[in-house]
Protein backbone atom coordinates (compact mmCIF):
# COMPACT_ATOMS: atom_id res chain seq x y z
CA UNK A 1 0.00 0.00 0.00
CA UNK A 2 3.05 2.12 1.00
CA UNK A 3 4.45 1.94 -2.59
CA UNK A 4 1.10 2.31 -4.30
CA UNK A 5 0.93 5.86 -2.41
CA UNK A 6 4.26 6.68 -3.30
CA UNK A 7 3.36 6.15 -6.82
CA UNK A 8 0.16 8.23 -7.01
CA UNK A 9 2.09 11.52 -5.35
CA UNK A 10 4.42 10.96 -8.11
CA UNK A 11 2.09 10.97 -9.97
CA UNK A 12 0.03 13.59 -9.08
CA UNK A 13 3.34 15.58 -8.71
CA UNK A 14 3.84 15.67 -12.66
CA UNK A 15 1.45 18.58 -13.03
CA UNK A 16 2.87 20.86 -10.20
CA UNK A 17 2.70 21.37 -6.31
CA UNK A 18 0.40 19.87 -4.36
CA UNK A 19 -0.92 20.07 -0.84
CA UNK A 20 -0.90 17.41 2.08
CA UNK A 21 -4.90 18.39 2.30
CA UNK A 22 -5.16 17.55 -1.72
CA UNK A 23 -3.32 14.37 -1.44
CA UNK A 24 -5.85 13.51 1.95
CA UNK A 25 -8.86 13.78 -0.41
CA UNK A 26 -7.35 11.96 -3.28
CA UNK A 27 -5.89 9.22 -1.70
CA UNK A 28 -8.31 8.69 1.28
CA UNK A 29 -5.91 8.20 3.95
CA UNK A 30 -4.62 10.44 6.84
CA UNK A 31 -2.66 13.97 6.92
CA UNK A 32 -0.10 12.10 8.90
CA UNK A 33 0.16 9.18 6.56
CA UNK A 34 0.96 11.73 3.70
CA UNK A 35 3.38 13.96 5.60
CA UNK A 36 4.99 10.28 6.66
CA UNK A 37 5.10 9.38 2.65
CA UNK A 38 6.32 12.71 1.32
CA UNK A 39 8.84 12.84 3.74
CA UNK A 40 10.30 9.23 2.81
CA UNK A 41 10.21 10.54 -0.82
CA UNK A 42 12.10 13.77 0.27
CA UNK A 43 14.83 11.14 2.06
CA UNK A 44 14.96 9.10 -1.41
CA UNK A 45 15.46 12.50 -3.36
CA UNK A 46 12.54 12.23 -5.24
CA UNK A 47 10.26 15.18 -4.27
CA UNK A 48 10.72 18.19 -2.60
CA UNK A 49 9.21 19.12 0.41
CA UNK A 50 7.38 22.85 0.73
CA UNK A 51 5.18 24.37 2.99
CA UNK A 52 2.07 22.31 2.92
CA UNK A 53 2.92 19.86 0.62
CA UNK A 54 5.53 18.88 -2.20
CA UNK A 55 6.69 20.06 -5.39
CA UNK A 56 8.48 17.95 -8.13
CA UNK A 57 12.13 17.81 -8.29
CA UNK A 58 13.81 18.94 -12.17
CA UNK A 59 14.49 15.75 -13.93
CA UNK A 60 12.80 13.44 -11.43
CA UNK A 61 10.79 10.44 -14.21
CA UNK A 62 7.18 9.37 -13.12
CA UNK A 63 6.07 6.65 -11.14
CA UNK A 64 8.09 4.33 -12.81
CA UNK A 65 10.62 5.38 -11.52
CA UNK A 66 9.83 5.35 -7.68
CA UNK A 67 12.20 2.79 -5.58
CA UNK A 68 10.19 0.14 -3.52
CA UNK A 69 12.25 0.36 -0.06
CA UNK A 70 15.38 -2.19 -0.41
CA UNK A 71 13.68 -3.91 2.90
CA UNK A 72 10.24 -4.27 1.61
CA UNK A 73 11.80 -5.52 -2.13
CA UNK A 74 13.77 -8.32 0.04
CA UNK A 75 10.71 -9.62 1.96
CA UNK A 76 9.62 -10.64 -1.58
CA UNK A 77 10.34 -14.74 -1.93
CA UNK A 78 12.89 -13.86 0.43
CA UNK A 79 13.23 -17.90 0.94
CA UNK A 80 13.62 -18.25 -2.65
CA UNK A 81 16.21 -15.61 -3.43
CA UNK A 82 17.85 -17.54 -0.23
CA UNK A 83 18.17 -20.53 -2.18
CA UNK A 84 19.52 -18.84 -5.42
CA UNK A 85 22.02 -17.08 -3.26
CA UNK A 86 23.47 -20.29 -1.59
CA UNK A 87 23.53 -21.74 -5.41
CA UNK A 88 25.56 -18.98 -6.62
CA UNK A 89 27.92 -18.86 -3.75
CA UNK A 90 29.56 -22.66 -4.88
CA UNK A 91 30.49 -20.88 -8.05
CA UNK A 92 32.92 -18.33 -6.06
CA UNK A 93 36.68 -20.06 -5.62
CA UNK A 94 38.82 -18.82 -3.05
CA UNK A 95 41.12 -16.31 -4.72
CA UNK A 96 38.52 -15.03 -6.74
CA UNK A 97 37.46 -11.47 -7.90
CA UNK A 98 33.44 -11.09 -8.59
CA UNK A 99 31.05 -8.34 -9.19
CA UNK A 100 27.70 -8.05 -6.99
CA UNK A 101 25.22 -6.19 -8.96
CA UNK A 102 22.60 -4.24 -7.30
CA UNK A 103 19.91 -5.78 -5.91
CA UNK A 104 17.66 -8.01 -2.88
CA UNK A 105 18.95 -11.39 -4.78
CA UNK A 106 23.37 -10.16 -4.46
CA UNK A 107 22.47 -8.73 -1.05
CA UNK A 108 21.32 -12.27 -0.07
CA UNK A 109 24.61 -14.00 -1.89
CA UNK A 110 26.85 -11.71 0.22
CA UNK A 111 25.95 -13.00 3.13
CA UNK A 112 26.67 -16.46 1.55
CA UNK A 113 30.18 -15.58 0.96
CA UNK A 114 30.83 -14.56 4.60
CA UNK A 115 34.48 -15.77 5.22
CA UNK A 116 35.90 -16.72 2.08
CA UNK A 117 39.22 -14.56 0.39
CA UNK A 118 37.56 -13.26 -1.88
CA UNK A 119 37.65 -10.11 -3.71
CA UNK A 120 33.99 -7.99 -3.98
CA UNK A 121 33.53 -5.28 -6.46
CA UNK A 122 30.27 -3.61 -6.12
CA UNK A 123 27.48 -0.72 -6.22
CA UNK A 124 25.36 -1.88 -3.93
CA UNK A 125 25.18 -1.02 -0.14
CA UNK A 126 23.35 -3.55 0.85
CA UNK A 127 26.65 -5.79 -0.14
CA UNK A 128 28.84 -3.36 1.59
CA UNK A 129 27.17 -3.59 4.64
CA UNK A 130 26.67 -7.51 4.71
CA UNK A 131 30.76 -8.08 4.21
CA UNK A 132 32.04 -5.01 6.07
CA UNK A 133 33.14 -6.80 8.93
CA UNK A 134 34.36 -9.57 7.40
CA UNK A 135 38.34 -9.12 7.54
CA UNK A 136 38.67 -12.32 4.50
CA UNK A 137 36.73 -10.37 2.22
CA UNK A 138 38.61 -7.34 0.25
CA UNK A 139 35.82 -4.84 -1.02
CA UNK A 140 35.98 -2.32 -3.51
CA UNK A 141 32.89 -0.02 -3.30
CA UNK A 142 32.40 1.75 -6.54
CA UNK A 143 31.21 5.43 -6.28
CA UNK A 144 28.46 7.34 -7.77
CA UNK A 145 24.98 8.83 -6.82
CA UNK A 146 23.15 7.35 -3.92
CA UNK A 147 19.91 6.08 -4.37
CA UNK A 148 18.60 6.12 -0.87
CA UNK A 149 15.76 3.49 -0.74
CA UNK A 150 17.67 1.46 -2.73
CA UNK A 151 21.00 1.43 -1.05
CA UNK A 152 22.72 1.59 -4.01
CA UNK A 153 25.27 3.62 -6.08
CA UNK A 154 24.23 4.91 -9.77
CA UNK A 155 25.33 7.61 -12.23
CA UNK A 156 28.42 8.60 -14.40
CA UNK A 157 30.92 8.32 -11.58
CA UNK A 158 29.83 4.05 -11.02
CA UNK A 159 29.99 3.84 -15.12
CA UNK A 160 33.36 5.09 -15.48
CA UNK A 161 34.20 2.82 -12.48
CA UNK A 162 33.17 -0.27 -13.86
CA UNK A 163 34.85 -0.23 -17.09
CA UNK A 164 38.18 -0.28 -15.08
CA UNK A 165 37.57 -3.70 -13.44
CA UNK A 166 37.26 -7.04 -14.56
CA UNK A 167 36.11 -9.82 -12.55
CA UNK A 168 36.51 -13.99 -12.84
CA UNK A 169 32.61 -13.61 -12.19
CA UNK A 170 29.52 -11.15 -12.55
CA UNK A 171 26.49 -11.86 -10.36
CA UNK A 172 23.47 -9.97 -12.08
CA UNK A 173 20.21 -9.44 -10.74
CA UNK A 174 16.66 -8.27 -12.60
CA UNK A 175 13.39 -7.09 -12.59
CA UNK A 176 12.15 -9.69 -15.10
CA UNK A 177 12.66 -11.58 -18.02
CA UNK A 178 10.15 -12.08 -20.94
CA UNK A 179 8.81 -13.92 -23.26
CA UNK A 180 11.11 -13.85 -25.60
CA UNK A 181 14.60 -14.10 -23.44
CA UNK A 182 15.25 -10.61 -22.79
CA UNK A 183 16.75 -9.24 -19.63
CA UNK A 184 14.40 -6.55 -18.80
CA UNK A 185 14.68 -3.54 -15.82
CA UNK A 186 12.44 -0.64 -14.06
CA UNK A 187 14.60 2.07 -13.75
CA UNK A 188 16.28 4.02 -16.12
CA UNK A 189 19.59 5.13 -14.03
CA UNK A 190 19.85 1.57 -13.69
CA UNK A 191 20.53 -0.13 -16.53
CA UNK A 192 24.10 1.34 -17.91
CA UNK A 193 25.14 0.14 -14.89
CA UNK A 194 24.17 -3.82 -15.71
CA UNK A 195 25.36 -3.06 -19.53
CA UNK A 196 28.99 -2.38 -17.58
CA UNK A 197 28.92 -5.15 -15.69
CA UNK A 198 27.95 -7.35 -18.28
CA UNK A 199 31.13 -6.16 -19.79
CA UNK A 200 33.72 -6.38 -17.25
CA UNK A 201 33.83 -10.87 -17.20
CA UNK A 202 33.03 -13.63 -19.62
CA UNK A 203 31.05 -15.42 -16.97
CA UNK A 204 27.75 -13.40 -16.35
CA UNK A 205 25.56 -15.08 -13.92
CA UNK A 206 21.60 -14.41 -13.57
CA UNK A 207 19.53 -14.61 -10.56
CA UNK A 208 16.44 -14.67 -10.78
CA UNK A 209 13.68 -16.49 -8.77
CA UNK A 210 10.09 -17.88 -10.40
CA UNK A 211 8.19 -14.90 -9.63
CA UNK A 212 11.08 -13.36 -12.34
CA UNK A 213 9.79 -15.42 -14.83
CA UNK A 214 8.30 -13.25 -16.44
CA UNK A 215 8.81 -10.43 -14.11
CA UNK A 216 8.22 -6.77 -14.89
CA UNK A 217 9.94 -4.30 -16.68
CA UNK A 218 9.89 -2.29 -19.79
CA UNK A 219 13.45 -1.36 -20.29
CA UNK A 220 15.92 -4.61 -22.33
CA UNK A 221 18.98 -4.88 -20.32
CA UNK A 222 20.49 -7.64 -22.92
CA UNK A 223 19.45 -11.37 -24.01
CA UNK A 224 20.09 -14.83 -23.01
CA UNK A 225 23.07 -14.75 -25.46
CA UNK A 226 24.80 -12.58 -23.03
CA UNK A 227 24.30 -14.74 -19.84
CA UNK A 228 26.49 -17.80 -19.19
CA UNK A 229 24.63 -19.14 -16.31
CA UNK A 230 21.19 -18.34 -14.82
CA UNK A 231 20.38 -19.86 -11.88
CA UNK A 232 16.65 -20.13 -10.28
CA UNK A 233 13.97 -22.01 -8.72
CA UNK A 234 11.74 -21.96 -11.66
CA UNK A 235 9.90 -25.10 -13.39
CA UNK A 236 12.01 -26.95 -14.59
CA UNK A 237 10.12 -27.27 -17.89
CA UNK A 238 9.02 -23.65 -17.81
CA UNK A 239 9.65 -22.03 -21.53
CA UNK A 240 11.80 -19.15 -20.25
CA UNK A 241 14.58 -22.14 -19.07
CA UNK A 242 14.07 -23.68 -22.63
CA UNK A 243 15.12 -20.06 -24.24
CA UNK A 244 17.83 -19.73 -22.09
CA UNK A 245 18.95 -23.44 -23.04
CA UNK A 246 18.42 -22.72 -26.96
CA UNK A 247 20.77 -19.19 -26.54
CA UNK A 248 23.60 -21.12 -25.31
CA UNK A 249 22.84 -20.02 -21.49
CA UNK A 250 23.83 -22.75 -18.94
CA UNK A 251 20.54 -23.34 -16.20
CA UNK A 252 20.86 -24.56 -12.49
CA UNK A 253 17.63 -25.09 -10.17
CA UNK A 254 17.69 -24.69 -7.00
Amino acid sequence: MRYARHRAITDELRDGAVSVQDLVVRLGVSAATIRRDLAELSDAGLVRRVHGGAAPLAGVEGPGEVDRPYEEVADDAAADKQAIARRAAELVHDGDTVLLDIGTTTGALARELKGRPITVITPSLAVLDALRGDPAVDIVLLGGSLRRAYHSLVGPLTEEALRRVRASTVFLGTSGVDEHGWVLDTTSVEVPTKRLLLEASAHVVLLADRTKLPGQGSIRVCDFGAVSTLITNADPHHPTLEIARSRGTDVLLT
